[in-house]
């Protein structure tokens, strides 16, 4: 153990380029030592493994949460979400927030998106230029969220500053005092206004997510719970799909000859995305908690050690994808891990993948020029990997 590598995902130089860092790493081996008590992997076989491995769970101690967030409500908050709860909690919450994800649900809401696309790309084309970021990537997923939890249009603007605060509260590697407070004043107004919606629902169910969600309290499901997880399919909903959006939209800038096969091939949307999202993935890493020893490459990973999965590695791994570093959209098979794997598979993958795909298919239909306007804005962060804002020009097809 003592020969092996170590690599710090706290880098500053992750957040502009992680791959040649990602490569360096894989050819020393599949196992590294992280931070205190962290053990990292980076070759696909060892990652996808683990993401299903059920020695592994999600659900962190609160004083983990407690370091980054203090303990206020983000804190509280960040303990009870989906992402953050292990079986039979997590499978309770998951069955009363899937039936809006179902692949046959989701295609019932193309048209809806499919609309609200069309209407943000055609104010971009009337002003010939735009923040790919703040008025395509973002309004996009959280419209799409408010419409599909039956969320008021009229209160989109007061919704969507909260959910910044509390993204930031979730994806920034370290928060300022006043970030702190913004985030505990962010979930306190949601849970508010949340709560006041599920009441409403209580009262008068209809058939959206919300109505939906409370069908589950009947199999043990907390109210708390039900707000707070009701609020993490907003934050979920827009964090990772801006993401995929904007990275998707700055590797196709960045690869011309892939940008003009798909404005020559626009079906190609949907294989596209796949290949984007392996490329380049939203979330960069998954961070696992070691509850059974287990024994990696003959090293031994002792419970409560931590595992640091890295995805962006394993979906550039050459042992499973021929010549990795090469963007190209027509890719097959491509099964990249960029929506994790296991429990933990992501609820919203079929939603995300339909609002990449018209993304891409309306701006290489509509847009006979896309092109940078200036130089973009990284978000500081290596595990969620995404850009704060990314102006371009725009002329129409």
């Amino acid at each position: 153990m003592a020969s092996l590598v170590r690599f710090d995902t706290d880098d500053p130089a992750l957040i502009d380029d992680p791959y040649r860092a990602y490569a360096r790493l894989r050819a020393a081996g599949p196992v590294a030592r992280g931070g205190p008590g962290q053990w990292v992997f980076s070759h696909y076989a060892e990652v996808s493994a683990l993401l299903r491995d059920e020695r592994l769970g999600s659900e962190f101690p609160q004083a983990v949460h407690r370091l980054k967030l203090g303990d206020g409500p983000a804190c509280d908050f960040f303990t009870r979400i989906l992402i953050d709860r292990d079986p039979p909690g997590h499978t309770r919450l998951r069955q009363a927030m899937s039936r809006s994800f179902t692949p046959s649900a989701v295609r019932d809401l193309r048209d809806r998106v499919a609309g609200i696309v069309d209407d943000l790309i055609g104010r971009a084309l009337d002003r010939g230029g735009f923040d790919l970021v703040g008025d395509l990537a973002l309004p996009l997923p959280v419209t799409v969220v408010c419409s599909l939890l039956g969320v008021p249009a009229d209160d989109l603007e007061l919704v969507r500053p909260r959910m910044v605060d509390l993204a930031t509260g979730f994806g920034e590697l370290t928060l300022t005092q006043e970030q702190r407070v913004a985030a505990d004043g962010a979930v306190e107004w949601l849970r508010a206004y949340i709560g006041e919606h599920l009441d409403h629902r209580r009262r008068h169910p209809t058939s959206d997510q919300l109505s939906l969600m409370l069908e589950a309290e009947s199999a043990g499901v907390s109210r708390a719970d039900l707000v707070d997880n009701a609020i993490f399919l907003f934050f979920a909903g827009f964090e990772t799909t801006t993401s995929l959006v904007v990275n998707g939209t700055m590797a196709l800038l960045d690869h011309p000859d892939q940008l003009a096969r798909l404005r020559a091939e626009p079906e190609m949307a949907t294989h596209a995305v796949e290949e984007l999202l392996r490329f380049d993935p939203p979330v960069q890493m998954s961070m696992r908690l070691v509850h059974a020893p287990l024994v990696v490459d003959g090293v031994t990973i002792r419970a409560g050690r931590v595992a640091v999965l890295l995805i962006g590695s394993a979906n550039r791994d050459e042992r499973q994808f021929p010549d990795p570093d090469r963007l190209d959209i027509g890719r097959r098979p491509n099964p990249h891990l960029a929506f994790g794997g296991g429990h933990h598979y992501c609820l919203g993958a079929p939603l995300a993948r339909i609002e990449g795909a018209l993304v891409l298919d309306r701006l290489v239909r509509r847009c006979r020029s896309l092109e940078l306007a200036g130089p973009p804005v990284r978000r500081p962060h290596a595990s969620i990997r995404s850009y704060r804002s990314v102006p371009v020009t725009v002329t129409a097809a």
